[in-house]
């Protein structure tokens, strides 16, 4: 853990990996809820850093930190949301001749392991989302798309991701969700925040399943 101070009030937290820096993100979170951190205006997660904006002491903090002893994040820590899938996307052949398999394994693969986000970034509501680990990183496409679809599900490297607004990206595109990722009548606006734990189900929510299905909100609107 390395701790570089950045412009006049913030503290960067750098770490080796993308499972330390969700540790350290979730631990203070914890910490400021129970009111045992130094005053923080925001904490906001990267791959492998968090950046704690807006710090009051900063060389009281930096002391705080070097003390602390921050444990591996739980499995099963941060709330549960499932996300239904249609696996239709333009790129389901080419990730499927990457990995080896055929069309369906990459469906079963992919639906079979629970994701997390560890970071948002690239536009509101874009959550860059762990849980298929390197054995199954896919390259961005040289040349990237003008117009990816809304709701398109995507790989890019390990992560996966959903476009929450038609955009230009160049992710690998492996399938589609009706899902509102980011809607300004909601609170909070993003559906998937940092720490959040995500389950992909192929077309339909599985029955009995204790997570909370992802569900469009009643005032839907076109996001262009």
């Amino acid at each position: 853990m390395r701790l570089r101070p950045v412009g006049v009030d913030s503290l960067l937290v750098d770490l080796d990996t993308p499972e330390e820096a969700q540790a350290w993100h979730a631990e203070l979170l914890s910490r400021r809820s129970a009111g045992t951190l130094l005053p923080v205006r925001e904490i906001v997660p990267g791959e492998k850093t968090v950046l704690l904006y807006g710090v009051h002491d900063a060389d009281a903090l930096q002391a705080e930190l070097r003390r602390w002893s921050v444990p591996t994040l739980a499995a099963d820590s941060g709330p549960l949301l499932e996300i239904p899938v249609h696996y239709n996307g333009a790129d389901l052949r080419a990730v499927a001749g990457l990995w080896g398999v055929t069309e369906d394994e990459v469906a079963r693969i992919h639906s079979s392991v629970e994701h997390r986000v560890a970071f948002c970034g690239f536009s509101p509501g874009f959550a860059y989302m762990i849980g298929l680990g390197e054995r199954y990183a896919v390259p961005r496409h040289a040349a990237p798309r003008t117009s990816v679809p809304v709701g398109s599900v995507a790989l890019a490297g390990p992560y996966t991701g959903i476009y929450p607004r038609a955009s230009p990206g160049g992710w690998q595109l492996i399938g589609t969700t009706h899902v509102r990722l980011w809607d300004m009548e909601r609170e909070p606006e993003a559906l998937l925040t940092p720490g959040a734990r995500v389950r992909f189900v192929p077309q339909e929510p599985v029955s009995g399943s204790t997570a909370t299905p992802a569900q469009p909100t009643k005032a839907e609107r076109r996001i262009a």
